[in-house]
């Protein structure tokens, strides 16, 4: 198999990587290792979700599963699905990806992604699957007539997603303007509505999909875009969600970016004055600004660092009892509300944080964090899994390291999405943090090379 599980579910090109075929193959083995019932797929926009769905959903089927077809749906919502009904699931997208490329997130009966060991024994599977087909071998013990099983649909699960959500925050008497970019990926048929059913002002930008227009020049991997709008509509703030809606960046009245670490102070502050930020912590990641970490401690909230991927989040908030977590890209984990990052619960959160302290965004994220100038680079690569072994790159990354002292840090790792190799460098101010990452980019391409 070409394919493996990354940090987030199996990706590639749509068509090209990830084929029908593999999809098929794919939906025998997880039917397999995660025995149910039922098992729910959704999917966000892309053109290629439908021919990857049913290919999956076949392959589900051929071995007595019952699948329920979800629709378009956030990935947070066929994770709330999924643990609400006690049923494994399955989302076809590729998040934050453009339209060409696809993914297949697979999902426990918690609504959580799985551990590593069950990927790993699912892709030993899909292995054999593969391998029985390449030789034309007649799969043993799978059933037939009556046991096949049926494919349904039910889009009336989204509403049930989209009641947990307005249940879980209070907006009365919120008076709130808001620019609403749905990325024109999942968010599009359900932000909307729930902005409308919450009494939000709410202008909608980039709900449109066409199949094609996913994450094109919209979403939250180009918020920036939206500040004039903003400024133009006299919006309080602006909401910008990925393709498959698991994460949230926020745009101030002026058109200024809020990140997901600000986001993440902002929350945890007001959960600590309120006494229910449990045990005094929150969970964030590597990349997270080391101006978080101060920031916070400051106030006496505690940080539990954790590697990249709202899943390392999640099952840290389970490990320590902590009920909120996240990413600086927008992955913001309410675990007492989900399972996984939410970008739409983590809109309404902040909707209701805003109404409650009837003060801007800008204002609550200026006082809720100082960050430290950081500059982040992907570095294109043949062989991003190199890195490990490339000494000469290490070598650089312990002297620019000396160079910075306590005032900044180093992060360099191999992207688990694409080919390509991330480098981090925050320092005391932005020229040190851009020479840094040049010095270490030009080493990355004289050892890896780069596409």
């Amino acid at each position: 198999m070409g394919l493996r599980f990354g940090t987030d579910g199996i990706r590639g090109v749509a068509n090209l990587e990830l084929t029908p075929e593999l999809a098929l193959a794919l939906g025998r083995a997880a039917a397999r290792h995660l025995p149910a019932r039922e098992f729910l797929v959704g999917r966000d926009t892309r053109r290629s979700g439908p021919m990857l769905q049913a290919a999956l959903s076949a392959g589900l089927a051929s071995e007595g599963t019952r699948v329920v077809d979800v629709g378009v749906v956030p990935t947070p919502g066929l994770a709330w699905i999924a643990a609400d009904r006690h049923s494994p699931g399955a989302v076809i997208s590729a998040s934050h990806n453009p339209f060409e490329d696809n993914g297949i997130k697979l999902l426990s009966a918690t609504g959580s992604k799985l551990p590593d060991a069950l990927e790993l024994e699912i892709e030993s599977e899909l292995d054999a699957v593969i391998l029985g087909s390449a030789a034309h071998l007649a799969p043993r013990g799978v059933p037939a007539g009556s046991g096949v099983g049926e494919i349904v649909s039910d889009p009336g699960l989204v509403e049930a997603y989209l009641d947990h959500l307005l249940s879980s925050v209070d907006l009365a008497g919120a008076r709130l303007r808001v620019v609403c970019d749905c990325a024109n990926g999942a968010a599009s048929p359900i932000a909307p509505r729930v902005l409308e059913r919450a009494g939000v002002d709410a202008v909608v930008v980039a709900a449109c999909p066409d199949g094609t227009n996913i994450n094109a020049g919209c979403g939250s991997t180009h918020a920036a875009d939206l500040a004039g709008r903003i400024v133009a509509e006299g919006a309080d703030l602006g909401l910008c969600f990925d393709g498959d809606a698991d994460r949230l960046i926020a745009l101030d009245r002026r058109g200024v970016v809020v990140d997901g670490d600000q986001l993440l102070a902002m929350f945890a502050i007001d959960l600590h004055e309120r006494g229910a930020l449990d045990n005094g912590a929150l969970v964030a990641t590597v990349m997270s600004n080391l101006g978080l970490k101060r920031s916070l401690e400051r106030r006496g909230i505690a940080v539990v660092e954790t590697p990249i991927g709202d899943r390392h989040v999640a099952d840290a908030l389970d490990r320590e009892g902590l009920v909120l977590g996240g990413e600086q890209s927008g992955h913001i984990v309410f675990r007492r509300e989900a399972t996984t990052g939410d970008g739409i619960l983590t809109a309404l959160k902040l909707l209701e944080l805003l109404a409650r302290t009837a003060r801007p965004l800008d204002e609550l994220a200026s006082d809720s964090m100082s960050r430290l100038p950081q500059e982040l680079r992907n570095v294109r690569v043949p062989k991003p899994g190199r890195l490990g072994a490339a000494s000469a790159v290490w070598a650089e990354v312990t002297a620019v390291e000396e160079l910075l002292g306590d005032s900044g840090r180093v992060l360099l790792r191999a992207s688990g999405t694409e080919a390509a190799v991330r480098v981090m460098v925050e320092a005391e101010s932005s020229e040190h943090a851009r020479s840094a990452v040049d010095r270490l980019v030009a080493a990355v391409r004289r050892e890896l090379g780069s596409e």
